[in-house]
């Protein structure tokens, strides 16, 4: 049964940045599946919401989020790829020596 409400506790990875798991809050984390906290860690809370379908998210659609709470008991969140290859770019470069206009000249 979908509502038209529901309030809702999000939980943050502990072992991988940028993904988030929605659920009931009065559900908790309790029923999520073991595979999932498995590769989730240890969900850290982070607030609860009272969320609509009208309700904008930041990188989620709101009736998407309650639709999946409904039929499998939560919604997970993933981090984006690009944000997983700008991390990559950013480690990168931090790890490569500086070079100035001087290593050029000759």
């Amino acid at each position: 049964m979908t509502l038209d409400r529901r309030l809702i506790s999000i939980f943050r990875s502990s072992k991988k940045e940028e993904m988030y798991v929605y659920v009931d809050k009065k559900q908790g984390v309790g029923a999520l599946p073991e595979a999932l906290l498995q590769l989730f860690g240890k969900p850290q809370h982070v607030f609860d919401l009272l969320l609509t379908k009208e309700k904008p998210l930041a990188r989620a659609d709101a009736a998407e989020v309650m639709s999946a709470i409904d039929e499998k008991g939560f919604y997970l969140q993933m981090p984006t790829v690009q944000d997983d290859y700008m991390m990559d770019v950013v480690r990168a470069r931090e790890q490569r020596p500086a070079v100035g206009r001087k290593d050029y000249d000759d």
